[in-house]
């Protein structure tokens, strides 16, 4: 694995690349979620699709991880066009220009549906896991599930909610039975907690963009919507979700429905990461399709 950063106007972008991008096969840029997630718990993806020979790409997001921290940076400085920008400028530091792919896990989905709507010249596939094209449609969805919740579970969420202490380890407990259900149904493995435990460090990111919780939708994501570009995106597609997953039949099937020629997986035994629940079929899955799609 080589490891190295990319310096660009708003400081380095920290990088690791699993395989060899010398390889006959198409290299594959793997994009974390969050924001503010970090790539650890992506790392298995990325050794599933290297174990096929195919070279992929891991990489921190700005403002997280391994790269650059702006935790002063004012709120409309945190935008999809910040992360898209620094994704073009990665492709183009790397010199795969020509030719690559993208697996965007949850956020990471979020923003290569966005890139790929733009017909960026090279892009041969997309992989979209877990993710929505909507935010209203995500909280609505997750209030669905909020309400399967034990009463007292959601009592909690909904208290600490109105009186705004969603720091207090209370609810903290009480976000987590939502997690084992639509986060990760299996006990979370060191690349996963490792995840968490950087954006708890820095968690600047996620609660600008985002909120306090997945569910808990505060942050400048919350109107972002993009089904009506979804149609431009002119690239093999293929959508992953799981049965349990916070981003629900509903919100996947609008997207399916909406991306020309895609192609839907979903997971039975999973929830929001079918590549650590099930990852023997997601290894099958992806790189199935990648090889089919591209070189």
């Amino acid at each position: 694995m080589t490891a190295s950063t990319m310096k660009w106007k708003h400081g380095e972008t920290w990088y690791r690349i699993v395989g060899d991008l010398a390889s006959e096969k198409t290299p594959v840029i793997v994009l974390h979620g969050g924001p503010g997630m970090g790539h650890n718990y992506t790392i298995p993806i990325a050794e599933l699709v290297s174990s096929f020979g195919r070279p992929a790409i891991l990489y921190d997001q700005i403002g997280c991880g391994n790269s650059t921290h702006l935790p002063s940076s004012p709120k409309e400085f945190w935008t999809p066009e910040l992360f898209m920008e620094e994704l073009a400028l990665l492709i183009q530091h790397l010199g795969i220009s020509e030719s690559f792919s993208i697996i965007g896990q949850s956020w990471g989905g979020m923003l290569g549906m966005q890139f790929a709507s733009g017909r960026p010249k090279g892009l041969e596939a997309l992989v979209v896991a877990d993710s929505p094209a909507s935010m209203r449609l995500w909280v609505s969805e997750a209030n669905k599930l909020r309400a399967q919740l034990p009463i007292e579970v959601e009592e909690t969420l909904k208290r600490h909610e109105l009186m705004e202490t969603t720091d207090d380890p209370e609810y903290l407990a009480a976000v987590d039975v939502f997690y084992s259900r639509h986060l990760c149904r299996i006990p979370m493995p060191t690349c996963v907690l490792d995840s968490f435990t950087q954006m708890k460090t820095d968690p600047t990111v996620y609660h600008t963009m985002n909120g306090p919780s997945e569910f808990h939708v505060l942050g400048s994501l919350i109107d972002w919507d993009i089904h009506d570009d979804l149609h431009k995106i002119n690239v093999p597609t293929l959508l992953i979700s799981g049965a349990y997953d916070e981003a629900t039949p509903e919100i996947v099937s609008q997207i399916h429905s909406r991306i020309p020629d895609s192609v839907w997986e979903l997971f039975p035994e999973s929830s929001h990461m079918p590549h650590i629940e099930e990852p023997a079929r997601f290894k099958r899955i992806v790189n199935a399709f990648l090889d089919d799609k591209t070189r």
